[in-house]
């Protein structure tokens, strides 16, 4: 009983301290990443993995009308071998991907740059057809996992006023 005690008391310490230094949430009204939504054009290559990681990202930042900064993301995927059977067979893939970006400002001012990288599998053990929906799938999940990355990486920028 003691242990939780002390315990709440350790993480009310924490809370107050974080607040107390001026801590606001990106998302929070005011915060950096809500000056991004609505206002940045992304620009990726025109392959399905660049459509699937663009809809992403338009998805997390918002359609912008009137941008004032541009978001310019490279996809590079590659297909790798996991799982083989004992006569050779592949069982499973893993599509590895990495997304380079940069925010730019209208003005040429660069406010950012990074790259992300993730990976996801699918199996290779049915039909031709539902081997070629999974890697679809796969490639699909991926640009979604690396979006949702550089959106995070956006969250860490400090944008200016």
């Amino acid at each position: 009983m003691l242990y939780k005690l002390a315990s709440r008391r350790a993480v009310l310490l924490a809370l107050m301290a974080v607040g107390a230094c001026g801590f606001t949430p990106a998302l929070a009204p005011g915060g950096d990443m809500l000056k991004l939504r609505n206002t940045v054009a992304v620009s990726a290559p025109d392959t399905i993995a660049g459509f699937a990681i663009r809809s992403r990202l338009i998805d997390r930042l918002g359609r912008a009308t009137a941008p004032i900064a541009t978001l310019s993301v490279n996809v590079e995927e590659a297909l790798d071998v996991a799982a083989q059977s004992q006569s050779g067979a592949t069982l499973r893939y893993n599509v590895v991907g990495a997304a380079g970006w940069q925010l730019t400002a209208a003005d040429g001012t660069v406010w950012g740059s990074g790259q992300v990288d993730g990976f996801t599998s699918y199996a290779a053990t049915g039909s031709t057809v539902a081997t070629q929906s999974a890697a679809t799938d796969a490639v699909g999940r991926l640009m979604i996992i690396l979006g949702d990355k550089v959106v995070a990486q956006l969250m860490l920028l400090d944008l200016p006023q």
